[in-house]
């Protein structure tokens, strides 16, 4: 059995084939060194995080992330739910709230689950993976597991908006949180500790509706990691990893810079850092590789 097991919400962007699949790919490669297992939820769905907002309504976006919290509390009583997207955390984490703060929308909730024959009772704990790589293991037992220092790497740890506001991690600041920076450090690299785009906005999915205001937001960031001497971004969100990845090309164009920023989860340094190949840590899903990171997983 695991020393720590939690019941796993995916999302949809950990699934095959999508952008983030190699966030997925990674995370399971740290929960093997880590002795961690995430047990998914049976039959979950989507959060909603988008189209909830683009107009579903308050009640169906209550009630697809009600019913996965409902599903985890039928199938996993005793297990904290955790996510590896920033977005299916933020969006599960403010329903669990509104909810248990709500009693006549929580009762309306239910009355909707009734449905498929499921109850919400709201008595989980909501957490993203850093959450408990951070409290439950500790930087010390991080630390102790680098077989591969990351040496060499200069990196700007790039939060985003949506582990860091309104909820934020226990114990950080929101205008300038460290837990990325510290998880750097742990595994031998440098941390840019006085980054200022760590907690600006990415765009979101304004990329899709408005792509000049969302390339002139990236470019911000991309821009600052490379004048704080960054030779690579390292973030704990699928989104802002495809927004500041993806459009690098698009915004040489428009801007005629010449961005060429790799941009990395936390969970594929540390894969590298723990001695796993570069194909246990998913670097080949990255569009923009980083050529030091590959060799240190290659030593």
């Amino acid at each position: 059995m695991a020393k720590h097991e939690y019941s796993y919400y995916p999302g949809c962007s950990s699934q095959k084939g999508a952008s983030s699949s190699n966030l997925e790919k990674s995370v399971e490669t740290l929960c093997e060194e880590l002795d961690i297992k995430l047990n998914p939820i049976p039959d979950w769905n989507c959060c909603g995080a988008s189209i909830g907002y683009a107009g579903g309504g308050e009640l169906p976006r209550m009630t697809l992330s009600a019913r996965n919290l409902a599903l985890s509390e039928k199938h996993h009583p005793d297990q904290d739910v955790v996510a590896t997207c920033a977005a299916c955390w933020l969006n599960t984490r403010e329903v669990q709230e509104r909810l248990n703060h709500n009693p006549a929308l929580k009762a309306e909730t239910n009355i909707a689950l009734q449905s498929v024959k499921l109850e919400y009772k709201g008595n989980k704990k909501v957490r993203h993976m850093v959450e408990v790589l951070i409290e439950d293991i500790g930087y010390d037992v991080l630390g102790s597991k680098v077989k591969k220092p990351l040496e060499g790497l200069k990196i700007a740890g790039y939060v985003g908006c949506q582990t860091n506001r309104p909820f934020g991690i226990d114990g950080e600041s929101f205008e300038n949180p460290m837990y990325l920076d510290k998880m750097v450090e742990t595994l031998g690299a440098e941390a840019l500790t006085k980054y200022d785009k760590k907690v600006a906005c990415c765009s979101g999915a304004l990329m899709f509706s408005e792509p000049e205001k969302g390339q002139a937001l990236v470019k911000d960031i991309i821009e600052s990691a490379y004048d704080s001497g960054a030779n690579m971004i390292v973030t704990p969100c699928p989104l802002c990893q495809a927004n500041v990845e993806i459009y690098q090309d698009d915004i040489n164009a428009r801007y005629k810079t010449k961005f060429d920023m790799p941009v990395m989860y936390y969970s594929q340094l540390m894969d590298v850092a723990f001695g796993r190949s570069a194909l246990d840590a998913a670097l080949n899903g990255n569009i923009i590789q980083s050529k030091r990171l590959r060799e240190i997983a290659d030593k």
